[in-house]
């Protein structure tokens, strides 16, 4: 049989579908032919619900205690995807985990098409998937931002997607199943002890990072689908380094420490040990906080067209990364995308100087080239690069 392409979500047509027989032979086994499974449909539904389902209550975002860095970048990347990753680096048990998985419960939700397995925006012109490109005022519904983990030991298959095996040997039906790249698309893609992640499967990230789509090749198959998500890293830089071209990727990078004052110490213990003990209890009691957190990521996203940077704020900004000896320009656009939602969170319209000085750590300490002559800790010399050149604020 000669090799045909597959569309994403979509069987072959009925003169292409191969009828099996009552006994089917894989390999050298015989298998009997079982009955029909659910259709792709439902099969993708109930996949993404597994994804946004949680098996136990998600510890409140606005509950943890001395992790401002953190909470902070992940709001600025709520707000604008564009800013691009965000990476957390620091200590074993500081909530690093538990902050992203926070965030998925405070996250506005977005409209998609209807039945649109990669939940394409319904007034988006381009990088739709085949089946919304071209469509004419699809129905739309409002669905909740997906936040999927990718667990170090997945498969390549798993990841990018790949034909549904037991629908091709049972129907003889050619039916693409979507990876975790699809599920991801439009939302968060975080991955746990990222450091950690094999050569070949950050390989992947990169490429599909850098482009927005995941292009599959392979055998039968040729699929492009969109894949435009916030990559959400996690890990302790003990355990190993990342590879600079996935370290580039990310557009905030966090450190997280454990708290050393032992006010905030008893807090974190006392907080975590009441949620522990009554989940309900303790998330009712945040509800308020939570809602007004979402409210306000909302607001964010809807002023963030507005908000404009004046050309000495650029400047500033330029000279900055100059002075730094960042690579590229890619310090410059995600210092200017951050300090826009930077203002856009704090419902202002015009991005000042202090905006680029709260958010230049995060954007800047992990591009910085290593000077073996210069053992100062990079937060450090981006605050002496600060000093240098932006102006102080009378």
């Amino acid at each position: 049989m000669p090799r045909r392409m597959v569309d994403e979500g979509a069987s072959l047509s009925r003169a292409q579908t191969v009828k099996p027989s009552p006994v089917q032979r894989v390999g050298s086994r015989t298998a009997k032919a079982e009955p029909k499974k659910p259709t792709a449909k439902a099969t993708s539904g109930k996949s993404s619900q597994m994804l946004r389902a949680s098996p136990r209550p998600v510890y409140p975002f606005t509950a943890l205690v001395g992790q401002t860095e953190m909470q902070l970048g992940l709001m600025i990347a709520a707000v604008d995807p564009l800013v691009g990753g965000v990476l957390i680096l620091g200590d074993r048990g500081t909530g690093k985990s538990t902050a992203v998985r926070a965030l998925a419960a405070v996250l506005p939700p977005i409209k998609a098409v209807e039945g649109c397995a990669y939940r394409c925006a319904p007034q988006a012109t381009a990088g739709l998937c085949s089946r919304c490109t071209g469509r004419t005022k699809p129905a739309a519904a409002d669905i909740a931002v997906p936040v999927v983990d990718l667990p170090l030991g997945a498969t390549e298959d798993r990841i990018l997607g790949a034909l549904d095996l037991e629908r091709l040997m049972v129907a003889g039906e050619r039916v693409f199943e979507p990876g975790l790249l699809a599920h991801a698309n439009r939302g968060f893609l975080y991955i746990d002890e990222v450091n950690l992640l094999e050569d070949h499967l950050v390989d992947l990230l990169i490429d599909v990072a850098a482009s927005g789509e995941n292009r599959i090749e392979r055998e039968s198959l040729s699929i492009v689908h969109p894949a435009r998500f916030v990559l959400v890293g996690s890990g302790n830089p003990e355990e190993g380094e990342l590879r600079p071209q996935l370290l580039d990727r990310f557009g905030l990078a966090v450190d997280v420490r454990t708290p050393q004052d032992i006010e905030e110490r008893i807090q974190v213990v006392r907080r975590r040990e009441a949620f522990e003990r009554d989940p309900e209890t303790f998330l009712k009691r945040e509800a308020k906080a939570l809602a007004a957190l979402r409210g306000r990521l909302a607001n964010a996203r809807e002023c963030l067209a507005k908000v404009q940077m004046s050309d000495t704020v650029l400047e500033h900004v330029a000279a900055l990364c100059q002075n730094l000896g960042t690579d590229g320009l890619r310090g410059e656009l995600s210092l200017l995308r951050a300090a826009k939602a930077l203002a856009a969170l704090e419902s202002r319209v015009e991005v000042g100087v202090e905006d680029v000085r709260r958010v230049a750590p995060m954007v800047l300490r992990h591009r910085l080239r290593r000077d073996p002559l210069d053992e100062t800790d990079a937060s450090a010399r981006v605050a002496r690069a600060l000093q240098e050149t932006l102006p102080v604020a009378p």
